[in-house]
C-alpha cells in the first residue's frame, strides 16, 4: 500500500493546526481580549498565518500532492483521499501565487482594522476606519492581481469563498432575484402592516440567553463541543470538529436581535459539528463554500425558526420564560410579528423579504471598491444613496450605515454575495427535504433529530469534498436558482399580507 496519502496528511496537519491556533486568537480578539492587546495580537496573528502559508506553499507540498495523485488516480471522486488531493491542489495552486509577505501584511492590517472599526462604530466616526479600509482595499487588489482573473479583480476574491463562481454569475443570479423581488416588497408595503409591538417589550438578557441556548440544544448544537459568547458582530468559528463556538449580541427591548442571531449562528455551528471526523486536520474539514455554509444558517433561522410549526412547539415555553411580556400574546400574533416586513437599516435584523436587497447593495459597493469605481472616502455617501434606492430608508449615522458590518475590516471582499447565494440554496434544500419527510409535522412536535440527520447525511459530512454547485446538484438535481426561494417567499408573505 502506498504511503503517499498518509505522508500528505501528516504534512498538512501542522498547517491546519497553525490555522486553528490563529483562529483561537482571532476569536479571543472579538470576545475577551482587552483593547490594549490589539497591537500585540496583530503581530501574533500575522506570524501564525504567514507561517501556515509558508509551510503550505513549499515544494514539498507539491511533491506530496503529485505522489498522492498517482495513488488515487482510479479512486471515486468522493473518496477521502481523492478529494483531499483535488481540493488541496486547488488551494495550493492559488496560495502559491500570493507572496508570504502579502499574507503577513494582510493579517496585520486586518487585525488593526478590526479594532479601528470597533472604535469608529462606537464613536460613529467613519474617518477613524477610512485609512484602514483604504489599505485593505489596496492589499486586496494586490492579492487579486497576484492570483489572476479572467474578467475583473473581484473574480479572484470571490473564488476564495465560492469556488467556481464568477462575478458575472453572481450578478446574473442577483438580477433574476431582484426583478420579481422588488414588486413583492412593493406589494407588501401597500398592504396593511403587521403589528410587532409585542417584540419590543422587556426581555431580560439572562432569560434570553437561557431560552436561546435551550433551543440551540434542542436543535442539536452540542455544548460539550461548543460555547456561546457575546461579540459586537455575531459569528461562528471552528477550531476543530470538537470545538465550534458561536457568539451573539443582545437587545433587551427587541427579542429577535439575539434569538434569531443564535439560531443563525447555530446553523453554521451544526454544519461544522457534522463534518466527518475523518477529515479533521485536513483542508477538507470545512464547508463546501460560504454560500453552502450560509444555506445552513438561513435554513435554521428562517425555514425553521420563523415558521409557524416551530413556534407551535416553542411558543408556550417562550411565554413561560417571559410571562410579563408574552403572557397575553397569541401564537398567531407572535408568528405575524416575527415575520413583519419593513425596510430597515440593519442587515442582520432585516426581514426575509428585504434582506437580499441589503446584500445586493453591499455587493455593488464592494465590487466598485475593488475595480476602483467607488472610493473609500465617498463610501458613506454612496452607501446612503444606495440604501435610499434599494430600500427607501437612509441612516442618520454611519454606525447604522456603512460601519454596521465587520466584514470589510476583515478584508472579506467577495463574502457578502454568499449570504444571498446561501438563502437561495436553503430554499432548494428545503424543498428536497420536504420531499423526504413531513417537515412541518416534525417541527410542530419539536422532533428535530430527523431533520439534522438528513442535513448531516446529505450536506454536512462531506465537508469540502464537493463544491457547492456539485453538492446542490447531488442533493436536489438542480443548479442554483432563485425560483425555489421566490415560491417560498410569495406563498409565505402572500398569506401573511393577504396579497392573493
Amino acid at each position: 500500500m502506498s504511503d503517499a496519502l498518509p505522508a500528505l496528511r501528516d504534512h498538512l496537519a501542522p498547517v491546519e493546526d497553525l490555522k486553528a491556533a490563529a483562529a483561537v486568537l482571532a476569536w479571543d480578539q472579538e470576545t475577551f481580549m482587552p483593547d490594549g492587546g490589539a497591537e500585540a495580537r496583530a503581530q501574533q496573528l500575522s506570524t501564525l498565518q504567514s507561517q501556515a502559508h509558508e509551510q503550505f506553499v513549499t515544494d514539498e507540498t507539491g511533491e506530496l500532492l503529485d505522489r498522492a495523485a498517482e495513488a488515487t488516480a482510479d479512486a471515486d471522486p468522493l473518496d477521502d483521499g481523492a478529494a483531499l488531493v483535488r481540493v488541496t491542489r486547488r488551494d495550493y495552486e492559488r496560495a502559491r501565487k500570493v507572496p508570504s509577505s502579502l499574507v503577513a501584511e494582510l493579517s496585520q492590517a486586518t487585525s488593526e482594522a478590526k479594532q479601528a472599526w470597533k472604535r469608529a462604530r462606537t464613536e460613529d466616526d467613519f474617518s477613524i476606519f477610512a485609512p484602514h479600509l483604504e489599505e485593505l482595499v489596496d492589499l486586496s487588489v494586490e492579492k487579486a492581481e497576484a492570483i489572476g482573473y479572467d474578467d475583473e479583480p473581484y473574480d479572484a476574491l470571490l473564488e476564495e469563498f465560492e469556488p467556481g463562481l464568477t462575478t458575472a454569475d453572481v450578478a446574473s443570479t442577483f438580477e433574476s432575484l431582484r426583478e420579481p423581488l422588488v414588486p413583492l416588497v412593493d406589494a407588501i408595503a401597500d398592504a396593511p402592516q403587521l403589528d410587532d409591538d409585542l417584540l419590543r417589550r422587556s426581555y431580560p438578557q439572562s432569560t434570553q440567553k437561557a431560552f436561546g441556548e435551550q433551543v440551540l440544544a434542542d436543535l442539536g448544537y452540542d455544548f460539550d463541543r461548543g460555547r456561546q459568547d457575546v461579540s459586537a458582530h455575531p459569528f461562528t468559528t471552528s477550531f476543530a470538529h470538537s470545538d465550534v463556538r458561536i457568539t451573539t449580541r443582545y437587545d433587551e427591548e427587541f427579542l429577535p436581535t439575539a434569538f434569531f442571531s443564535m439560531i443563525h449562528e447555530g446553523g453554521h455551528a451544526l454544519y461544522e459539528q457534522g463534518i466527518d471526523p475523518a477529515l479533521a486536520r485536513t483542508p477538507l474539514a470545512g464547508g463546501a463554500s460560504l454560500g453552502m455554509h450560509e444555506s445552513q444558517s438561513r435554513f435554521w433561522e428562517n425555514h425553521v425558526g420563523r415558521s409557524r410549526p416551530f413556534w407551535h412547539h416553542h411558543f408556550p415555553q417562550l411565554q413561560e420564560a417571559f410571562p410579563n411580556a408574552l403572557g397575553d400574546a397569541s401564537l398567531d400574533a407572535f408568528y405575524r410579528a416575527i415575520n413583519r416586513v419593513e425596510p430597515s437599516l440593519i442587515r442582520v435584523e432585516a426581514d426575509e423579504a428585504t434582506y437580499n436587497l441589503h446584500v445586493m447593495l453591499r455587493f455593488e459597493l464592494e465590487r466598485g471598491l475593488i475595480d476602483g469605481t467607488v472610493s473609500v472616502n465617498d463610501l458613506p455617501e454612496r452607501w446612503n444613496a444606495a440604501m435610499d434606492d434599494y430600500l427607501g430608508v437612509v441612516p442618520n449615522t454611519d454606525a447604522d450605515g456603512v460601519l454596521q458590518d465587520v466584514h470589510w475590516s476583515m478584508a472579506s471582499f467577495g463574502y457578502f454575495p454568499t449570504y444571498t447565494l446561501g438563502t437561495l440554496t436553503a430554499a432548494q434544500l428545503t424543498e428536497a427535504l420536504r420531499d423526504d419527510m413531513d417537515l412541518d409535522a416534525r417541527l410542530a412536535d419539536g422532533d428535530f433529530a430527523p431533520i439534522l440527520d438528513w442535513l448531516r447525511t446529505h450536506v454536512h459530512r462531506h465537508g469540502r469534498k464537493l463544491t457547492a454547485p456539485q453538492l446542490l446538484e447531488r442533493v436536489t438535481g438542480q443548479e442554483l436558482s432563485a425560483d425555489a426561494w421566490l415560491r417560498y417567499a410569495e406563498n409565505k408573505f402572500g398569506a401573511l399580507y393577504n396579497l392573493n
